[in-house]
């Protein structure tokens, strides 16, 4: 069974890399951060929980993600999947390693899309006036490039110790990066 992580900071480009991939390797694809927008225009309580944390650019308690997600991977224990947003932080990476264990799987790999902070910030200002995201300004973007990189990018160590990091240059056209993507992945998946 083949369990994948696309990582990155916002806007490295896991969102649209991640349909690639899913299709390529036969995979579900699984974003927290969709699943979250989604509680939120429904007005449940994760969504309202949820709502509180994002719009200052901060992630949503581990608690809430990890029971999120538990429920989720049972749901599809069966299937391949590629995880866009989870796990965020180390403690969500060892809660999703037990929830895997238990039904004797594993993560297969943490793919990370590497991308400077300066052409993070023009991404994701592009990515609000495409898309009209309200978590897209500034102030928001500067907060959420920190907690990734003192609460996020820890996970890269984790998963390095274990043999399953693999980086990716994230920078260049989405063929370009996504042609990067799929030799990586062909080498590590033979």
């Amino acid at each position: 069974m083949i369990n994948l992580v696309l990582f990155g900071p916002p806007g490295s480009g896991k969102g649209t890399q991640g349909k690639g991939i899913a299709e390529r390797y036969g995979l579900t694809a699984v974003s927290t951060g969709d699943i979250l927008r989604s509680e939120m225009a429904k007005g449940t309580p994760l969504g309202i929980e949820a709502k509180k944390h994002i719009e200052k650019g901060n992630l949503v308690p581990d608690q809430v993600i990890i029971n999120m997600m538990e429920e989720l991977i049972h749901n599809h224990a069966n299937d391949g999947l590629l995880f866009d947003g989870f796990p965020r932080t180390v403690e969500q990476a060892k809660a999703f390693d037990a929830m895997l264990k238990k039904m004797g799987q594993a993560v297969t790999a943490l793919i990370e899309l590497s991308v400077p902070d300066e052409q993070l910030v023009v991404r994701l200002l592009k990515r609000r006036e495409i898309e009209g995201r309200s978590d897209d300004n500034i102030e928001t973007i500067t907060n959420r490039l920190e907690v990734y990189h003192t609460q996020t990018e820890p996970i890269v160590d984790y998963y390095h110790s274990q043999g399953k990091h693999i980086k990716i240059d994230g920078v260049g056209t989405i063929d370009e990066i996504e042609q990067r993507l799929q030799q990586a992945l062909d080498a590590k998946l033979k």
